[in-house]
C-alpha cells in the first residue's frame, strides 16, 4: 500500500512538474507500481496474505471466546492467571 501512495505522490509532483521531479524520466514514476505489482505477486505467492488474515480471524475468535466465557463466569479472569 506504502507503494501505491509513493507512485502517486510521484505521478502528481511529475504531472504538475513540481520541484526536482519534473525533469525525471516517467519510468521513476512508474517505478512503485511495479514494486507494489512485485510485492503483492509475492505476498500471495508465499502464502503472507492467507497468514495474516488466518491470524486476523482467529484472534476474533479467540476474544469473542474470552468474552463469553467471561460474561458466563465472573471468576473467569481470576481463573485464567
Amino acid at each position: 500500500m506504502y507503494f501505491l501512495g509513493l507512485g502517486v505522490v510521484l505521478l502528481l509532483l511529475k504531472y504538475l512538474e513540481i520541484g526536482p521531479l519534473a525533469d525525471w524520466s516517467w519510468w521513476w514514476m512508474l517505478t512503485p507500481f511495479v514494486l507494489a505489482v512485485l510485492w503483492w505477486t509475492w505476498a500471495d505467492a508465499s502464502g503472507y496474505t492467507k497468514r495474516k488474515a488466518m491470524e486476523i480471524e482467529e484472534k476474533r475468535m479467540q476474544d469473542r471466546r474470552d468474552r463469553t466465557k467471561s460474561a458466563l463466569d465472573a471468576n473467569y479472569k481470576n481463573k485464567k492467571r
